[in-house]
């Protein structure tokens, strides 16, 4: 009886364990229900798009990323331009820099140039009127001394330091102790007589002068045309001294010989312009010690004065009286 009893308490207790399940899942059923319950009722139509727009949107998608590459290459093709470009700025820079430099310097030249030519502007008339004469000399000798290396290519002949004189060098014009020309030296003499009869008309007046802007144009004036003898150191003092003036005579004549109109040149006094002078051997230009500087110094120099106005004023004076010479006349 009793082990009926318990037999039939332990199918009870079977019983109601397992009901206890069943409502455990079926309360958890409940609870997965209500949780899709609760989703469905989130869930909207408006979060879905159709696929035809979808894959609209996709395309366009591929496309935005193919145009980014597209523009990324291009960027970089740009970039290296630009780096490109920026070293093409730097060499630009820099000679930009160097044409500065030059530019500096050549606002300096221009400057001094400016002041040079405001002092030039400022120049006293008669400053710049005998600096001009002075060039011309220079010219007349130069002159002379290319004609005669023409006609005597051997001939020694040289402007003075001074740059007044034409001096004729080597083999001397004269024999130890005379005064009258070496035969072979005379036709040197009659050459600068015959060159002196084409140069002065231009630099003289009188009725033989032609004066043209073109010849002459600083309007310059011979005052003399010298001629002066020099001797060697051999002999005395006081006989060198006349015979340096013998031998600048004989030169005078020689020269006359050749062409006498040369003494109708005057100077702006209205003067003969040619004159003679000795000098004795108290001008050599080479050491009496040799025999070659002997024959230099045996020697006449060809010096050319020019007229040096003392004011102005004369200046004027000195072109007109060049000018009316012109047509022939005198001038005043």
């Amino acid at each position: 009886m009793r082990g009926g009893f318990r037999t039939r308490y332990r199918e009870e207790e079977e019983e109601s364990a397992f009901v206890s399940m069943t409502d455990m899942t079926v309360s958890f059923l409940f609870i997965i229900i209500l949780l899709l319950a609760y989703f469905a009722q989130q869930y909207s139509e408006k979060d879905t798009v159709p696929r035809p727009i979808h894959e609209e949107v996709v395309s366009e998608r591929d496309d935005a990323r193919r145009e980014v590459i597209r523009l990324k290459t291009i960027i970089a093709s740009h970039e290296a331009t630009i780096t490109t470009l920026r070293e093409q700025l730097d060499v630009k820079q820099t000679e930009i820099v160097k044409l500065q430099g030059e530019i500096k310097k050549l606002q300096a030249e221009i400057k001094e140039l400016r002041e040079a030519l405001e002092k030039l502007r400022k120049f006293d008339p008669l400053e710049a009127y005998l600096a001009s004469s002075a060039i011309e000399r220079r010219r007349i000798l130069e002159t002379l001394r290319d004609q005669l290396k023409i006609d005597f290519p051997d001939l020694e002949v040289v402007i003075s330091e001074e740059t007044d004189a034409l001096r004729f060098q080597g083999d001397g014009l004269f024999a130890t102790g005379s005064s009258s020309l070496r035969p072979d030296r005379r036709a040197i003499v009659e050459t600068v007589a015959t060159r002196l009869s084409q140069i002065l008309p231009c630099y003289t007046v009188g009725v033989r002068s032609k004066w043209t802007a073109e010849c002459n144009p600083g309007n310059a004036i011979i005052e003399a045309l010298q001629i002066e003898g020099h001797t060697d150191s051999t002999g005395d003092f006081t006989p060198n001294l006349a015979l340096s003036t013998n031998r600048a005579n004989s030169t005078f004549s020689t020269i006359l010989g050749k062409s006498p109109e040369l003494v109708e040149f005057l100077n702006f006094r209205h003067q003969p312009v040619l004159s003679v002078a000795g000098y004795g051997q108290m001008r050599p230009v080479k050491d009496n010690s040799t025999k070659e500087g002997r024959d230099t110094n045996r020697r006449v120099d060809l010096r050319i004065i020019m007229y040096t106005p003392s004011q102005s004023a004369e200046i004027d004076r000195i072109r007109q009286a060049l000018s009316a010479n012109n047509s022939g006349g005198m001038a005043n």
